[in-house]
Order: structure tokens, then sequence, then C-alpha cells
């Protein structure tokens, strides 16, 4: 099994290399989607949610309002904290069920927004940043996902730097390029994971 670290800042396109790299038959594990299904109805996160936070940051359908919680824990560090403490555990506990899960010589494909942010490139063998130019990342989240300018820039400062991501990274896959050459980077860079998923070699790819 070769366990694989994935990251990038927003707007860098993450979120289409996983897809791809899912495609071409990784095991992929997204912590943020874990993290939605750690607090949904019924599970013992939501309840400490609630527990920490009140019955304020519950939606009508009896659901996390996300907005509420956001509203509250993002103005606070202590309170970001609180949350964190409930749901990474969580999230770290569900994540080594999945990987446990795998297959012997299986890629298994870590999607972690907050990688480089936390310190926790030392869990994976390999870690791919996905790279893309400032300019890009803005162009990207102004365009297709209509952010304001102010927001979108505002939201890149808060993550790691660019140098920061590749500075952690085994592999840089750069995309600032149209989707025909991302796919075929990306088959290079499958290429060598299922490689060394086979050998159980753990070199620096190029």
């Amino acid at each position: 099994m070769l366990t694989v670290g994935l990251t990038g800042g927003i707007g860098a396109g993450k979120s289409e290399v996983s897809r791809l790299l899912a495609e071409r038959g990784a095991v992929l594990i997204d912590a943020d989607r874990i993290a939605r299904e750690v607090v949904e109805p019924g599970t013992p996160g939501l309840t400490a949610v609630v527990d920490a936070f009140g019955e304020e940051v519950l939606a009508a359908d009896g659901g996390l309002d996300r907005p509420k919680l956001g509203s509250i824990v993002f103005a606070d560090p202590e309170k970001l904290a609180v949350l964190n403490s409930i749901v990474h555990p969580l999230v770290g506990a569900r994540s080594r069920e999945l990987e446990e899960a795998a297959a012997e010589d299986a890629v298994v494909l870590h999607d972690v927004p907050l990688l480089t942010e936390n310190g926790l490139a030392p869990l994976y063998d390999l870690v791919i940043v996905v790279d893309a130019s400032p300019e890009t990342q803005l162009d990207r989240l102004v365009g297709r996902r209509g952010m304001s300018e102010e927001d979108a820039r505002a939201r890149m400062a808060a993550q790691a730097t660019r140098e920061q991501r590749r500075e952690i990274a085994d592999i840089v896959i750069g995309n600032d390029v149209p989707l025909e050459e991302l796919e075929q980077r990306v088959d290079e860079v499958w290429a060598e994971l299922v490689r060394q998923s086979r050998t159980g070699r753990r070199s620096r790819p190029e």
C-alpha cells in the first residue's frame, strides 16, 4: 500500500486532480467529505457539537447549520479549537478505517485541504501538491465560483503560501494548463504511484 497526501491552495484544482486519480484507481479518502459525515444527524459528532455550542447551531431539519456554526467559530480562535477537537479525531478515526480496508497494493489518496497548514506531511508516504499561480487561482474563484475578488484574496491569504506547499511536496502537479494537459500529467503521476505501491519503494519522483 502507498499512502498519498493530496493538497493544494483554494482554486488550484485539487478536486479535479483528486477526481482524475480516483478514476484511475486510487482509493480516495476525502477529509472534507468525512468531516461532514461525522456530524450528520444521529451521530455522536453532532451531539458533541450541540453540547459545545448549543442548539442554535441546528437547522430546522435537525442537521448542522454550517453557516451559523461558521459565524461562531471563525470569529473566535478558542471556539474554533473546540470544534476542531471534536471533529478532527472523528475524521482521523474514520480515515484510518477506510485506509485499513484498502487492498495491500492500493494507492490510498488522502485529499486534505489543510495538509500543509496542519503539518500532516509526515503521515503519508508521498505528498502531492496541486500548484497554480495566484492569478489562475483568483480567476477560478471569481469566474467559476462567483466570489468577490476581495473574498477570494482573503481566502487565499488565509492559507499556506505557494512556497510552503511546494516545500513539502514529493510531486508537484502544475495546473495552469488546459484539462487535456492536466490529464496527461496525472497519467504520468499515476503510473509512478502504481509502481511504488507494487514495489514497496518510497523514492522521490521527478
